[in-house]
């Protein structure tokens, strides 16, 4: 971050957020973005306006200042939803103990056009005419109005009801892309992704993770719990955390 005073940096920006300035828990992951060619600052969603960050990194476990309750509020709004988000968990001390990178998230009910202009922006709509391919639906509902938006562009979709069910699913056959509930009855999304990485099929999927258009209290800390739980006493080294970043240098 430039010091009052000196020329602006022309490096893009990583905003780091969910962080409080005066805590220090920003240093080790700072230090890591740093290593790849990113400038950062610690940001709070009312500064985005003409100045813009690459992407955001927002921490999410039970240390962060609302990090979930920044992650609908960045993805429900049209000014700011375009913006990458990386979630991550950093403990007390800052340390990095996971990083769970989801293709992006979309707010129920999912908007539509947006929904195709996001896939169209990612070339996932390329092949379809071309290829028979299948999109999983990860939810408890089976989310019927966003799976018949899914099939409209030309994909075949299957439902999992369950992580486990959806697990099963991509261990048999491949699957092109996926969409899932942020919180499944088994497990929370970001568990779920975790353990596709360990299957030949699903290592590569994009993951898109489906949020309420409202999140209460209980539920933040119920997530931030499990995120937790599922990242235990891991600590990332430099090198590691890097493998989910573009180096810039």
């Amino acid at each position: 971050m430039n010091a009052a005073g000196s020329q602006p940096d022309q490096t893009p920006e990583l905003w780091l957020m969910g962080v409080r300035p005066d805590q220090g828990r920003d240093a080790i992951i700072r230090e890591y973005l740093a290593a790849a060619g990113y400038g950062t600052r610690l940001a709070t969603v009312d500064q985005i306006g003409a100045d813009r960050p690459l992407g955001i990194v927002l921490d999410i476990s039970p240390h962060s200042s609302d990090g979930w309750g920044l992650l609908l509020q960045i993805k429900s709004d049209p000014a700011y939803r375009n913006i990458p988000v990386l979630p991550v968990f950093l403990s007390e001390k800052g340390k990095v103990g996971g990083v769970f990178p989801v293709a992006g998230f979309f707010t129920l009910p999912v908007d539509e056009q947006y929904l195709f202009e996001r896939l169209a922006v990612y070339g996932l709509t390329e092949e379809v005419e071309t290829w028979d391919l299948q999109a999983l639906v990860v939810s408890r509902s089976g989310e019927e109005k966003l799976s018949k938006m899914i099939e409209s562009v030309g994909f075949e979709v299957v439902k999992g009801y369950t992580g486990k069910e959806a697990l099963a699913l991509v261990s048999l056959h491949p699957k092109y892309l996926a969409f899932s509930n942020l919180m499944l009855p088994d497990m929370s999304a970001f568990e779920l992704l975790e353990k596709f990485r360990l299957f030949p099929y699903s290592h590569n999927m994009p993951v898109f993770v489906l949020l309420k258009d409202e999140l209460r209290e209980g539920e933040k800390a119920a997530m931030s719990r499990e995120i937790a739980h599922l990242v235990s006493k891991k600590q990332l080294s430099k090198e590691e955390f890097l493998k989910y970043l573009r180096n810039r240098s």
